[in-house]
C-alpha cells in the first residue's frame, strides 16, 4: 500500500488541464461578481440590513458599510489576476479570503454553490495552476513542463465528492417516494414555453425528475472519469445544468459546473482549448516555453512538499464533515442540525412564521415584536424556519430591548413550520426562554420533534 501511494505521488502530468481550469475559473468568478454588483445585491443583502445573521464562531465578521463595495472590487480584481496567472499564489489566496469573508457576513445568503466556490478556491491555493501559460511564467522566467498528477486529480476528487454526496442525499423517502419538493416547485413553472403547461403539471414528470436527479448526481462523476463514457457524461452535464438554469434562479452555478467538468478530459482536449487563444498562446510559447528555463515535476515537489499533506487533511475533512448530522437526534430536514455544508441541494421546501414575544419575567408584562422593524423581507423569510436563525434573532432582540431600558427580559417565540408539503406544525417550544439559551454545537432540545420519519441518508 505504501509503495502504491509513493508511486502515485511521483507520477507527473501535463499542466494543460490546470491552465484551462484556472482561466475559466477566474473568468467565471469575475462575471459572477460583476453580475452580483450589477443587480444591486451588494446594497440590498450586505449594506442595507441593520442586522446580519452570522455563523457560529464568526460573529466578528462584519460588513464595511459603503466600503463593502471595495471588498467586492478586491474579489473581482483577484479573480481576474487568477485568470491571467499573475502573482497567482497571492491572487488566489486573496480571492479565497475575500469571497469567503463576503459569504460569512450573513448566512441568510448561504447556498451550496457559494460554499463550493470557497472550498474549491481554498484547494486551488495549494495547486500550481500557474505552472504554464501564465504571466508568472514570463515575469519569473520559469515554466513547468509537468506537474504532479495528484494536483489535477485533487480537483476531480472534489467535484466527485460534491456530485456523489448530493446524490446520496437524494436517497430519501421525501425525494424518491413523494417527489418532494419538486412536486411543489414544478407546477409553478406553468409559464415556461412549451413545457410549462404541457409537462410541469404532471405528477409523473415530478417523479421522473426526482429519480433522474438522484441517478444523475450518483453516476455523473463515474461517467466523467472513464474515457469511453466521458463525452456522453459531459453532454449530460450540459443538458442537466442548462435545464436546471431554465427552471430555477440559481445564477452562475450551472455554467460554473459545466466549465469545472472539463477537468475530466484528457490533456489533448485542454491543449485544443488553449490553442483557441492563439495570439496569447503563440506569444507565451515564444517568450516562455522556448526562451525561458523549463522546470520539472521534481522541482515542484521540492518547492511544495507540504502541499500534498494539507490536501490530504483537506479531503479527510470533506469526506467526514457532511456526515456530522448522525450525532444529532431527530429529523435532519426538520431541525437542520448538520444540514449545511453537506452538499444537500434543493431537498427541502419550508414555510414558516415566527412571532416573538418580549416578557418581563417579574411583572409578566409582555409585547410582541414586528420583525419587519428589524429584518429585511428575505431575512425574515429565512429566519422563520431555521432554528439557529431564530435563536440568534432572539438574542439580538433581547440585547436591543435591554439597551432601551427594559428589565428582566425573556424572549419567547410562537413558531410554526411546514416541511415538504406537510401541514404546518409547531416548531419551537413556546415555553423556552430563547434569551437564556446559548448557541453551540450541542443538540437544540428546544426544537420540537417532527413526529414523522423521513427515511434515507
Amino acid at each position: 500500500m505504501f509503495y502504491r501511494i509513493k508511486n502515485y505521488y511521483s507520477k507527473s502530468a501535463d499542466p494543460a488541464p490546470l491552465v484551462v481550469f484556472r482561466i475559466f475559473f477566474g473568468i467565471m468568478m469575475l462575471i459572477s461578481i460583476i453580475r452580483f454588483w450589477n443587480n444591486g445585491w451588494i446594497k440590498s443583502l450586505y449594506i442595507d440590513p441593520g442586522f446580519h445573521f452570522t455563523y457560529y464562531g464568526f460573529g466578528w465578521v462584519k460588513d464595511f458599510g459603503e466600503y463593502t463595495y471595495l471588498l467586492f472590487l478586491i474579489c473581482a480584481i483577484s479573480s481576474l489576476l487568477v485568470a491571467i496567472g499573475y502573482r497567482y499564489r497571492i491572487s488566489i489566496i486573496i480571492f479565497f479570503l475575500s469571497f469567503t469573508y463576503i459569504e460569512l457576513i450573513d448566512k441568510t445568503t448561504y447556498l451550496n454553490h457559494y460554499y463550493s466556490i470557497s472550498v474549491l478556491s481554498f484547494l486551488l491555493c495549494f495547486l500550481p495552476l500557474n505552472a504554464k501559460f501564465s504571466l508568472d511564467n514570463y515575469i519569473k522566467n520559469r515554466s513547468y513542463k509537468t506537474v504532479p498528477k495528484w494536483t489535477v486529480d485533487s480537483i476531480k476528487l472534489l467535484l466527485f465528492i460534491i456530485y456523489f454526496y448530493a446524490g446520496i442525499a437524494k436517497i430519501n423517502s421525501d425525494w424518491l417516494l413523494n417527489a418532494m419538493p419538486l412536486s411543489i416547485w414544478l407546477p409553478s413553472k406553468y409559464d415556461l414555453p412549451v413545457i410549462g403547461e404541457s409537462f410541469m403539471q404532471y405528477e409523473w414528470v415530478h417523479f421522473l425528475m426526482s429519480w433522474g436527479g438522484m441517478f444523475y448526481d450518483l453516476l455523473i462523476p463515474f461517467l466523467l472519469l472513464y474515457k469511453r463514457t466521458r463525452v456522453f457524461g459531459f453532454i449530460l452535464v450540459v443538458f442537466f445544468h442548462s435545464f436546471t438554469k431554465i427552471l430555477f434562479p440559481i445564477g452562475m452555478f450551472p455554467y460554473i459546473m459545466i466549465i469545472c467538468s472539463l477537468i475530466f478530459f484528457d490533456t489533448k482536449t485542454h491543449k485544443k482549448i488553449i490553442s483557441l487563444f492563439k495570439i496569447v498562446t503563440n506569444y507565451l510559447n515564444n517568450k516562455v516555453l522556448i526562451k525561458r528555463k523549463i522546470h520539472n515535476t521534481r522541482e515542484f515537489l521540492r518547492l511544495r512538499k507540504y502541499n500534498a499533506l494539507i490536501i490530504v487533511l483537506f479531503f479527510i475533512f470533506q469526506i467526514i464533515f457532511p456526515f456530522r448530522y448522525f450525532v444529532y437526534p431527530g429529523e435532519l430536514f426538520w431541525n437542520e442540525q448538520g444540514y449545511r455544508f453537506s452538499w444537500r441541494v434543493m431537498l427541502i421546501e419550508k414555510r414558516g412564521y415566527s412571532n416573538f414575544k418580549i416578557v418581563d419575567s417579574v411583572s409578566k408584562k409582555f409585547f410582541y415584536v414586528q420583525n419587519e422593524d428589524f429584518l429585511t423581507d428575505y431575512q425574515n423569510k429565512q429566519m422563520s424556519f431555521q432554528p439557529d436563525f431564530i435563536l440568534q434573532y432572539a438574542h439580538y432582540l433581547g440585547d436591543h430591548f435591554s439597551k432601551q431600558g427594559h428589565k428582566n427580559i425573556q424572549v419567547f417565540v410562537d413558531s410554526h413550520v411546514a416541511l415538504n408539503g406537510r401541514d404546518s406544525k409547531r416548531f419551537i417550544d413556546p415555553n423556552t426562554d430563547l434569551y437564556n439559551q446559548t448557541e453551540s454545537f450541542k443538540h437544540k432540545n428546544w426544537i420540537l420533534p417532527l413526529k414523522d420519519e423521513i427515511k434515507g441518508f
